[in-house]
Order: C-alpha cells, then structure tokens, then sequence
C-alpha cells in the first residue's frame, strides 16, 4: 500500500528486509494516501521495470507502464502513525540500515485527506480474488480510475523482494461504479504462490501509487456456507444436526453453529464450535421451531468465516428419522433399523411404532426393540439379496403410527450377495496362475464396483483364511460371458495367495468370504503328446500310447475317450488310474471303422485341473481276412444289330464291411467261355463292368479282394442263348400299396429246369432313371418291393427266373394291376372281421333288449286266468319260452 498503508501493527508486517512489501491479513484494514513529489510515486525505480517484459491484459485488465523516473532501483518506504508519516527513499546501492526520518519528512499536514479501508478475500469457489477499497474521507469522483497491477512468484512470502519480480506485471481494472467504494478481482489463482500487488489511483492526470502489499490467497480463503442441513439420528437414539462441505477445500474446515426459538435477530444463541459436520442436539428441541444456522472457515491458519448458512427449521425436519437412513449389507447378515416418528405436532413413543418392509408385510412385534420412550428399534434377520424392482434396488422400510399412518419417508435396505466364488488354475509351465470370477451383473448397485484384493503368505495357507489390511488390489479384465479373469505372474509355486472380492459402493464397503489357493495345488498340465491308436488285427483291441507332458512328475491319472469316426461322434470313456508305461487297451465291438481317441490328465493327488484334450489320434481301418463273400452283380444286355453282336454291363452292389473284412481293394471279374477260355479283369473303382458277349454261352464271376486275398464264396451268372427262351414265369401282376411299397405276384409254369434265383427290375418309364434290381430266393412267388413310388405316373417291372445254366425268358409288367389280390383280401378280414364281430355283438345285444321288451308287453296283454274263462289251464311261461 505504497503512500503508507495504516493497519493495525499486528496485522501488517513487513515481509522482507528494508520495509518494502506488507502482508495483507485475513480482515480489512485502513490505508491513508498521501500525495508525494513526483519523485516519488512510483514504487519501482526504472532499472526493476525495464527488466520485466511488459505488461498485459489479462481478463479485461488494460496494459499500463510505470513512469521511468529514477536511473537506478530505488523504493519508497513509509512508516506512519495516527499525526506523522515518514517516508525515506531506498536505493540498491545503500547498505541495509534503519531509516532516518530527516532524509526524507513528509508531515502529516501534507497528506491528502483521505483513507482507503481495504479489504481482499478468496471466493468459496477458490478461483477469484477479490479486493474491496472503501474511501473514508475522499469522496469518490467521476474521474477516478483505479487498477490493481500484480505479479506471482514461487518463493515463500519471507523470500519475495522487488529484485524477484523478473516476470510478467498483470494489471486487473476495478469496477468503481458504486458510490465510495471500488472492488478489483484478480482470476485464475495459483492458491499456495505469493501474489505481489499495488494499487494506482488517477485522480484526473494526478497519479496516486500504494506501498508493495503480498498475499498467498490460501490464507484469506472465505468459503462459501455450509450445505444441505438436515437432521440424522445415532445409534443410542441421540438427535444430531448434519451438514455438507460447500465444495472440496484443501484444507479441513471448522464450523460454528448458532441456533435461535425464533426468526428474529436477536434471538440466536451460539451453541458451540464443531471439527466435524455433525453436532449432537437436545431431543427437546424438536418440540418447537427452532432454527440452526451453520458458518465454517480454515481449521488451521488464517481464513474468513463464511456466510450464516441458510436457517434450517429443527421441527419441519423431525416428521421421521431413521438411523441409519441407508444401510448396505450382505447376504445372510442381520441389520437393525432406529426410528422417531413425528405426528404432526407430537412424538409419538416407541411402544406405539410398528414396522413395515414395502408397505406390504409387516414386521412381527418380536423384532422390535424399545430403545426409549422415544425410540424404537427393528431387527431384520437372515436377509436374502435385493430383487431389482424396476430403477429401484433397495427394499423400503417404513415406521409408522399403529393405526397405520405412514409418514412417505423411509430407509433404504440394500442387501447384495457377495458369495462370489474365486476359481484359480496354474499353468502348464508354472509360470502364471490365472484367476476368474463372475458377477450378476443386474444384482450391482448403480455407481458400484468390484475387485480382487489378496496378499501372499510366505509359504502354504493358513486352516482358516482371513482378509488384511495389507492387501493390494489386483487389476482384472471383465470377459464376455461378465466374468472376471485376473493373472498372477511371476508366482510362488508354495505360497498361499489368500484373496476376496471387495464390493465398494458410496454407502459403504462389502467383502466376499476370502479364499486361500497354493498354486502348485491348481495345476492345470498340457494335455498328453505324441498319442496314438491302433486296431490289433482280429482280436478286438484298441491300443492307446502317448507321452506325459513336460513339467509333471510320474503321479498322474488320465482319461482316454474314444468314438467311431463318424459326423455325429458319442464319446466312450476310459480311466487310467496311473500308467507307468503311458498306453492302454481297450476292448471294442467293432473292428472295421475308423475310431478318433483323445487323452488328458491331471496329477494323481490334490486339487489340479484336468488337462485339455490332446490332439485326435485316429486308426488306420486295417483288413482282418479276405472277404467272406463275392458281391451280387446283375446284368444289362444292350444288341447291337449292325456288329450282330450284344453288350453285356455288369452291376453289382459294393460289400458290406461284415462280408468284406474290412476293406475291398478291387474286384476281380473272371470269364469263362463255351470253348472253355478263361480271362480275368480287375476293377479298382467302381462297381460296373462292360464286355461283349459273343459266344452261346459266357460265364461270369466276380469276387472281391483286399490285402489278405480274394473272397471265397462268389456268385456266378451263366449268359446262355439257349436258356434265355425258356419261358417259365406265366404270369406277373405289380399292386401298389402306397407311394413307398409295391407287391409283385408271378405265377410259374411246370418246367423241368432248376430255378436258383429271380432278379426282379424295375424303372420309372417317365423319368430317365436308372434300372433298379433286386436277386430273390426262388422258392417264393410274392416280394415286396420298398422304393418311393408315383402311382400316377408308369412302371415297369420285369422278372427274370435265373438257371444254373443260364437266365430265363423274362415277364414284365408296365402297369399297376387293379382291384385286390388273394392275400390283400385275407388282410382285408382282419380288418373287416372285428368289424363283423362288434355288430353282431351289437345286434345281439339289441335283440336281447327287444326280447325282453316284448316278453313285458306280453305279460301285460296276457289275460288274468282267475278273471278269464278262456285262458284258465294255459301254461303262458312255456309260451313265452318258446318266444
């Protein structure tokens, strides 16, 4: 405050050596202002100010430059008192030393009459520094123009001097348009740096500087009041009054309550100074309108008090109070519930209270608990978790009057299952342990969270396992199925890893029950390598070998599955208990397919994981023996007129694996021709084979091969010219039963050959189909014959009678015969003979009926012998037997 600055002596100091810059305290105080020689109105001499870069605006702040007036750094220093102001100019040069008044005396006669009262505070927000300037004795003028310049430093208040201001001056213009009074606000505060500032007046062309003041805006903090006041109850029942923290200060705060009867002024009695932002009531006090108000300010150091808070009415706030408002807890777990119910104007006691869970079940009176005339207290027990309700997680609990006047307040009940499971495994290389848990993700609160907490015991886990407070939190990563997978890695193979799930919520904390895992106890192994199967030949045997996998001792157990491989597999199970010699047999039923086989292990003892399965080993399907039979083959004769020749096609049907043993690696066709020459043809792929046939007679045989040999039992087909006009099948007749299932009836003629088989054809004359076959035993003259059949479109079917010398004349048929047959006319009884059998039943039944109706109606007609001459002697019962 550079003309001099008057401020009680406690509260201005100087703040470095040579009197040249005054600490502003947390109060306003009062500076007189004097008009010097133009010497001696600038507080920094020309050498301080070149040195600066200049200054700038800043929020609205106008750019301004000192006068230069001296040649060398020079400050004016003031010391004043109520009738004399002594100021003495101090340059660079002159050693440090106390001022002499006598070079330069300056008379109070020659002050200008006026004081400034100053007054400079932070804003509760801490972000604007404000500073009032009042004019005691000067009145205000039109032409008045004040600025605030500026500047911040780094050093503590004790190492600023003017040589340290090097940077940027700021300069903030103040709003002087109220009568007597100006008001500058400097923004964007640095709360702990040393602010140093002066003000200058223009006074038309007449300029008026303050003494160098300095500031650390923490210590003139004036926050803004107390939030939120509201009353809340203890456990023992005791009412207290509550507030919130304007905003989140750097500091702690203290707080002063004052509480009145009434609105008026003079009514408020200062209760007493709180650390915390709560303060313990009298009960009494609800009975009346009183009003709280609440003002706090820096617990430790200086600092303004706030403004009083807004008056909070202790009777409108006291309808009904719950302890605690809000409870989170577990499931499982019991919690207790206090309350004071307020009806209108009176307290309603304890003994009248009476609890509800949702305004829908009541609790019983056996869970309540008179605290004291006033309080009452339920008990909830073995609580189960928390049903989401739309938005709504909590269960509401309502104290009410016992004539069932609820007041709408309530507590919130939040039971949340944390039974949550830790599953832990160790890898195959022993070098991670990997951790996984889930959540139900729609049980979480709204702004809750979850995460694995645990530390390590040097060696195993203790019998009962417990949480500490040197626990770490170990970060997982949430999957897709909502679980939680967390990696411990490196790890200690025989340590105890004891680790919980903590659950944190604003209205408090909750744990799971913890859990100890030794990772050595959880080991997950590689599945077993190098697996192989193999089909031992003829006996029935499936051999399984494989290698263990690296890092495991001899101490494990395995499972081998096994299946046929085929598209739907189902999976056969067998357990090795230990396995020095790492194989195993297993006994099959079926020898030739191909079977997949899979291995996995774990270790003998302990509580380890099953490995993966290894990779699919699959047999080799190998031949047993050669086939038991050749395959059945038919032939298609094609003529060919212009070579005077016929071609012959051979078909046949491939094998089945029970005749062929396993596989069929070609198909042998043998000839043999009237003149008794004798070839062979092999047929790798396929099961068609054509030939020309020449000769009168050529007979065929065709046998299957795999790697042991050739099929011993085969079909032979003679092509005889002679026996293919023996015409034996008289007649041939096709009825369709349905769109799947025709019936061929044949009827033969006396013949002197031998038949040994019938091939039956048939193909659809509609479509270009191939010609379908079937061989059947001669001894029948009836086949069914199973296909998919349109019984609207044409068919024909051909029977041919098969010799041993040859193939007969054939018969064919190409349409659907109609009407019945024999034997679909017995089938027919079966179904028209219950039929039969029923009605007469019935009618039988209904004969009976009319027999006695008729044996009533003759017993009515018959005269009475005693009133009837005529029919006295007359036996009517021998009569009516006769009926």
């Amino acid at each position: 405050m550079p003309w001099g600055c008057v401020v009680t002596s406690n509260f201005l100091q100087m703040a470095v050596a040579h009197c040249m810059v005054h600490q502003i305290a947390p109060r306003n105080f009062t500076l007189p202002c004097m008009l010097l020689n133009e010497t001696f109105l600038s507080p920094f001499s020309a050498g301080v100010v070149e040195s600066w870069s200049g200054l700038r605006r800043d929020h609205g702040a106008s750019e301004t430059k000192p006068p230069l007036l001296m040649n060398e750094e020079s400050f004016l220093c003031c010391f004043w008192s109520d009738s004399d102001i002594d100021c003495s100019l101090y340059r660079a040069s002159m050693q440090a030393r106390n001022f002499i008044p006598s070079e330069i005396s300056i008379s109070a006669s020659q002050e200008v009459d006026s004081n400034w009262n100053i007054e400079c505070w932070i804003q509760g927000k801490l972000d604007l520094l404000v500073c009032s300037l009042r004019f005691l004795k000067l009145y205000l003028r039109a032409d008045v123009k004040v600025n605030l310049s500026y500047a911040v430093s780094e050093l503590s208040l004790g190492d600023v001097s003017t040589s340290s201001l090097k940077g940027t001056v700021m300069i903030a213009e103040c709003d002087c348009s109220e009568y007597d009074k100006c008001e500058c606000c400097v923004p964007s505060l640095r709360l702990n740096y040393t602010y140093i500032m002066w003000l200058k007046m223009m006074i038309g062309v007449t300029p008026l500087w303050s003494p160098l003041m300095s500031v650390k805006p923490i210590d003139i903090v004036k926050p803004e009041p107390p939030l939120n006041l509201h009353l809340e109850m203890t456990e023992k029942g005791q009412v207290k009054i509550c507030w919130s923290d304007p905003v989140l200060m750097p500091y702690p705060l203290q707080y002063e309550v004052k509480i009145s009867a009434n609105s008026g002024q003079n009514g408020w009695e200062m209760v007493q100074v709180a650390l915390e932002t709560s303060l313990a009531i009298d009960n009494k006090l609800l009975d009346s309108s009183y009003l709280v108000q609440v003002r706090c300010k820096n617990h430790h150091g200086p600092g303004f008090w706030s403004d009083w808070s807004t008056p909070y009415n202790l009777n409108l706030g006291a309808e009904v109070l719950y302890f605690p408002p809000k409870i989170l807890t577990s499931v499982g777990s019991n919690v207790s519930f206090h309350c004071i119910y307020k009806n209108k104007t009176k307290i309603v006691v304890s003994k009248k209270i009476v609890w509800w869970l949702n305004l829908a079940e009541e609790i019983p009176e056996s869970q309540y608990t008179l605290v004291n005339d006033r309080v009452s207290k339920v008990t909830l027990f073995n609580l189960k978790a928390t049903k989401p309700r739309g938005s709504f997680f909590y269960n509401a609990l309502y104290c009410c009057h016992q004539n069932r006047e609820c007041h709408h307040r309530y507590a919130e009940l939040y039971v949340v299952d944390v039974n949550i499971n830790i599953t832990c495994e160790t890898d195959g290389y022993l070098t991670k342990m990997t951790c996984r848990w889930s959540a139900n993700p729609n049980t979480l609160l709204l702004g809750s969270s979850l995460q694995l907490r645990y530390y390590r015991s040097r060696i195993y886990c203790s019998d009962f396992p417990s949480t500490s407070p040197k626990s770490e939190v170990k970060e997982c990563h949430l999957q897709k199925n909502h679980s939680y997978e967390c990696t411990f890695q490196p790890i200690f193979l025989l340590s105890g890893y004891t680790m919980w799930i903590e659950f944190k919520h604003l209205l408090g904390t909750l744990e799971s029950s913890p859990t100890c895992v030794v990772p050595a106890d959880v080991v997950k192994p590689h599945p077993p390598a190098n697996v192989k199967a193999e089909i031992t030949r003829n006996v029935g045997l499936l051999n399984v070998s494989w290698t263990n996998p690296i890092f495991t001792n001899n101490d494990l157990k395995f499972q081998i599955r096994y299946a046929v491989n085929r598209e739907e597999i189902t999976w056969e199970l067998y357990e090795v208990s230990n396995a020095p010699t790492r194989s195993a047999v297993i006994r099959v039923q079926k020898l030739c397919v191909e079977y997949v086989v899979q291995v996995r292990c774990r270790e003998l003892g302990g509580s380890g994981y099953w490995s993966n399965w290894s990779r699919s080993a699959y047999t080799v399907v190998k031949d047993i023996k050669a086939p038991l039979q050749g395959p059945e083959f038919w032939r298609i004769i094609i003529e060919d007129p212009a070579r005077r020749q016929k071609n012959v096609t051979l078909l046949w049907k491939p094998l089945m694996k029970n005749h062929s043993l396993c596989t069929v690696s070609r198909y042998v066709i043998k000839h043999q021709t009237s003149g008794n020459t004798t070839w062979s043809e092999y047929v790798d792929n396929g099961t068609t084979c054509s030939f020309p046939w020449t000769e009168h007679t050529h007979t065929i045989t065709v046998l299957a091969m795999n790697s042991i040999g050739v099929s011993a039992v085969n079909f032979n087909l003679t092509l005889s010219q002679q026996m293919s006009t023996v015409n034996v099948v008289q007649s041939l007749s096709a009825y369709p039963v349905n769109s799947t299932c025709v019936i061929l009836i044949w009827t033969l003629s006396p013949q002197i050959y031998v038949i040994t088989s019938f091939i039956i054809e048939w193909k659809n004359l509609n479509r270009e189909e191939e010609m379908k076959w079937v061989r059947v035993p001669p001894n029948i003259s009836k086949y069914y014959i199973y296909d998919h059949f349109i019984l609207i479109e044409k068919y024909q079917f051909s029977l041919y009678p098969v010799f041993a010398g040859g193939v007969g004349k054939s018969r064919a048929t190409d349409q659907f015969t109609k009407g019945g047959y024999e034997n679909e006319n017995n089938a027919s009884l079966y179904v028209v003979l219950p039929i039969v059998i029923s009605t007469s039943v019935l009618l039988l039944g209904a004969l009976l009926v009319s027999h006695q109706r008729m044996k009533k109606l003759f017993w009515e007609d018959v005269p009475n012998p005693k009133n009837c001459s005529w029919a006295q002697g007359v036996n009517f019962q021998k009569r009516m037997d006769i009926l």
